[in-house]
């Protein structure tokens, strides 16, 4: 079998989790529903619950920091790559 994996977006995973928790339909039910394998719903609504106590402790937010922070530095070496290929591009006699 040569298909492709199915991707699953971070919005349509969070709302199976989210049902899961809830525990309204059982996993049986969100697999029919979703056409998705118990075995990802399951991992999907650890991972939530798992994650959960991250967005009360602020690590969240701290993680958000430093991704902020990686950002800035790649545009930085983005910018200085810039710069140092224009000026190659004028040495050779471009």
């Amino acid at each position: 079998m040569t298909g492709k994996r199915k991707r699953y977006s971070a919005d349509f995973k969070a709302k199976v989790a989210l049902e899961a928790i809830r525990g309204e339909a059982t996993v049986a039910q969100l697999t029919v529903k979703y056409g998705v394998h118990q075995t990802m719903i399951s991992a999907w609504k650890k991972q939530a619950v798992d994650g959960m106590s991250g967005v009360f402790s602020g690590k969240a937010e701290a993680v958000e920091n430093a991704r902020d922070g990686e950002v800035e530095k790649l545009h930085a070496m983005i910018g200085q790559l810039v710069v140092e290929r224009d000026f190659l591009k004028r040495a050779s006699g471009r």
